[in-house]
């Protein structure tokens, strides 16, 4: 029951994105060890590839790429040493989670998410907050670097953070605004041609009429990468057709992504439609399909891929709840965001009782 707001939020998130790269870590707590999910894990992620985890039931902080093997031996000393050590930290924080909000049982869910990007322009953005049970619970502004409560119950932890004793968020801004920075720019030369690599999209579209004269067209675009695609329906081609509904860009398990458009178009005789797709594997090409009513497009094929699709959603999705349910994403500054990490990965020795 606690994955299922997960999901929705995971096919809410925008399926159109620039050309950038991001390091990300996802820190989780689990109150019930019977939930089958381990009761703290770090997850890291480059351009939404999983580099590294952490879990307490290994206890261990692991490379989950080859390219990340490249990094010194002392870095994944250091990594496990401080997620061994805020492991009971976590615990308590979802404890005195769980007496803030009154609850005495059940399986309840800490998270923290944050991390940094460099886009193609040289800007750069960073992100920190928390989330408890799939909402938002509070967050780092980064202009001010106040952490803010958006939820009754983080006013006394932010209070506590923000208090001149404390000034996390003051420690906390020299790890996004610098070292994250540092540090992914290393991780793009170590994995550049894994995270540089280009595959041509493949390209299904179909049609269903519907009971009110319309036919609802929908175009999947899969097995692209790098991430960044814009696909949308175009009539008689050249009038843009607007989308009334775009699914987020997912993994596949070979590292390429897909995502589907669809768009509610008149049944009309003469009309004819496309699906046209700009990627950079393509050039200056722009990759146009054409519908057309009873062209056969194999159903089975797009059911197999939408819930292959969704089953590695679901498993990566733990850590992807932090987005918005309507408007997708994190807080954001032009410069980088928080989390005090004194090294250049995952948890910090900043993971302060809540």
């Amino acid at each position: 029951m606690k994955m299922t707001p997960l999901i929705l939020m995971i096919l809410g998130v925008s399926g159109v994105y620039g050309d950038s790269h991001s390091l990300r870590y996802y820190v989780t707590g689990v109150s019930a060890p019977e939930s089958g999910l381990p009761e703290y894990s770090v997850v890291g992620y480059v351009d939404d590839r999983e580099i590294v985890n952490y879990n307490s039931d290994t206890r261990q902080y692991v490379p989950k790429t080859e390219w990340m093997k490249k990094v010194e031996p002392e870095y994944w000393e250091e990594e496990t040493r401080k997620d061994q050590f805020a492991e009971p930290v976590y615990k308590h924080n979802v404890r005195t989670l769980m007496s803030r909000f009154n609850q005495t049982g059940g399986i309840h869910i800490l998270q923290r998410m944050y991390g940094c990007e460099l886009r193609d322009d040289g800007t750069t953005a960073g992100y920190q907050q928390y989330g408890y049970d799939g909402r938002e619970f509070m967050y780092l502004d980064t202009k001010s670097w106040i952490w803010m409560p958006t939820m009754n119950e983080a006013q006394i932890s932010t209070q506590r953070w923000n208090s001149i004793e404390v000034r996390l968020g003051e420690m906390d801004e020299n790890y996004l605004e610098n070292e994250c920075i540092v540090f992914l720019q290393k991780l793009i030369t170590y994995g550049g041609e894994d995270l540089e690599k280009k595959v041509r999209p493949e390209v299904k579209v179909w049609g269903r009429p519907q009971s009110d004269g319309v036919t609802r067209l929908q175009c999947l675009v899969y097995g692209f990468h790098p991430r960044a695609v814009d696909v949308k329906w175009v009539k008689n081609g050249v009038d843009h057709v607007p989308s009334d509904e775009m699914s987020s860009v997912l993994p596949h398990p070979d590292g390429t992504y897909q995502i589907r458009v669809s768009a509610e178009v008149p049944t009309r005789e003469g009309d004819t439609y496309s699906c046209h797709v700009d990627h950079s594997s393509l050039g200056m090409e722009t990759l146009s399909v054409i519908w057309e009513p009873g062209n056969g497009s194999s159903m089975t094929l797009i059911i197999a891929i939408v819930c292959a699709v969704v089953a590695i959603a679901v498993g990566v999705g733990v850590g992807l709840f932090f987005y918005k349910k309507r408007g997708g994403g994190y807080k954001t500054t032009n410069t980088s965001d928080t989390n005090s990490d004194s090294s250049n990965n995952a948890n910090s020795p900043n993971n302060p009782k809540a």
